[in-house]
């Protein structure tokens, strides 16, 4: 039997649209449920509704053109299965005995990981956040601290988080025009350490 489940076709989109990252912020996975979350009942990939347990989730700045995320589809025609590889890299700036202790936490911890994304909702004009690892975590598996070699070199680090995921990245449902991140109204529990 044939899976015929497509319910959409796609048209050219506006071709001003900007690339890359402005936020990344880490959870970690642990710190809530698969229950405490919810997809939108009418727009699939899309999550409304997140209990956060009344935990903290860390947002780290990124510098323009540095940082980005990929989702790679894995199918197996002779196994009939899929899966998803979500895939976060970035670049940090300068080298420091903070950021060190840091990144070895983050290499210890699972995480679900919510990315800010440059572009925008068209209908309101917000940033565009996408949940990454929202079912299995995502992990630091990959990166390099490096000081550079001649003097304008770029010094600091460059690490990679990847995941393997059922379905692909969601998106977070969009907040009212000019609202901050993570005011839906379904999110609760949440704090926001930016320093």
């Amino acid at each position: 039997m044939a899976c015929t489940a497509i319910s959409k076709g796609r048209g050219l989109d506006c071709n001003r649209i900007s690339g890359g990252i402005k936020y990344v912020y880490f959870s970690v996975y642990d710190d809530f449920a698969r229950a405490d979350w919810a997809y939108d009942s009418t727009n699939p990939l899309e999550i409304d509704t997140i209990d956060f347990q009344t935990s903290t989730i860390y947002r780290y700045t990124m510098p323009l053109g540095v940082a980005s995320l990929t989702d790679t589809i894995t199918g197996s025609r002779e196994n009939g299965t899929v899966f998803y590889t979500p895939t976060l890299n970035v670049i940090l700036n300068r080298l420091t005995k903070e950021d060190q202790n840091q990144i070895k936490l983050l290499a210890a911890t699972k995480l679900r990981i919510f990315v800010q994304l440059n572009a925008t909702h068209t209908a309101t004009g917000n940033d565009v956040i996408v949940c990454m690892g929202m079912i299995n975590g995502m992990e630091l598996n990959a990166g390099t601290m490096d000081s550079g070699a001649a003097w304008g070199d770029r010094g600091g680090y460059t690490l990679t988080f990847d995941g393997m995921e059922p379905s692909p990245f969601a998106f977070l449902e969009d907040v009212a025009a000019g609202a901050a991140p993570f005011s839906n109204s379904g999110i609760s529990g949440l704090s926001i350490v930016t320093s």
